[in-house]
């Protein structure tokens, strides 16, 4: 089932599919589209619940987006579909959204997973990130696309061959993917990237904190690594890297059930 929901400053697209116990996939950029793959291989054993966060894609937007907004846009979503509470996986700047709405809307959810988000605040050197961060999205802003994705993936510790971000990046693109990357660029990556976490409050909830097997030594591995040791839990490893889930979901959806299950959310009928 594709709708949509208003909420305050925004319109979000959302999708449901199957029955059973709830489960929410989230990013930020990621769409529903993203998670698309994962979700029908779900769908046989639970409601699967995918959306757009604001500003992407089909959510419409005319205020701002920062983790708590997003975790509050999720939060009413869980609430609206009925079939909580949830287990809210989230990737990437999406992680940061599901850490959000444990400190926020604990009564929503029953667990959170966050793969990999890139808190910057939590290791060492997060405030020379956040600096070289501010760089990056300025000169993606002044038109340096390409060269703002290389910075990216150099701060990412992702190495790229030389020539790929100008194939990737470069000459002519989808519109709506585009102005997705720019909104990201520009309203959504120094909210998630600078966030910090309540540990406090994010202890009264069961959070786990996974990492891709293909991530080590990358800044995602870092952040996640010190998010786990402040929470005092071992960190949980998911096939592939930092978007494992789009890029081999067959491989990521046994892993997932897996973890459901462990968390205590079981199959539907």
């Amino acid at each position: 089932m594709n709708n949509t929901l208003v909420v305050p400053e925004a319109e979000l697209y959302y999708e449901l599919r199957g029955s059973g116990p709830l489960v929410a996939l989230v990013g930020a950029p990621m769409d529903a589209d993203s998670f698309a793959p994962l979700a029908d291989l779900l769908a046989d054993s639970y409601t699967v619940l995918t959306t757009d966060p604001r500003g992407v894609n089909r959510s419409k937007l005319t205020g701002t987006s920062t983790p708590e907004q997003r975790a509050d846009d999720l939060a009413r979503l869980i609430r609206y579909v009925d079939r909580g509470p949830a287990v809210a996986f989230g990737s990437s700047g999406g992680a940061v959204t599901v850490l959000a709405l444990a400190q926020d809307h604990p009564e929503t959810v029953q667990a959170v997973i966050a793969h990999e988000p890139p808190l910057d605040r939590l290791v060492p050197d997060g405030a020379e990130l956040l600096a070289k961060s501010e760089a990056m999205m300025a000169d993606y802003l002044k038109g340096d696309v390409v060269g703002a994705w290389e910075q990216f993936f150099a701060l990412a510790n992702i190495d790229l061959p030389p020539g790929v971000a100008q194939a990737m990046f470069g000459g002519e693109r989808d519109p709506q993917v585009v102005a997705d990357e720019r909104f990201w660029f520009e309203h959504e990556m120094r909210e998630s990237i600078s966030w910090q976490p309540d540990i406090a409050r994010l202890t009264a909830v069961q959070v786990v904190v996974g990492i891709g097997t293909d991530s080590a030594g990358q800044l995602c591995d870092r952040t996640s690594t010190a998010l786990a040791g402040l929470l005092g839990i071992t960190p949980t490893h998911f096939p592939g890297g930092h978007i494992g889930f789009a890029d081999d979901p067959k491989a990521f959806a046994p892993a997932l059930r897996r973890q459901l299950v462990e968390i205590g959310l079981h199959p539907g009928a």
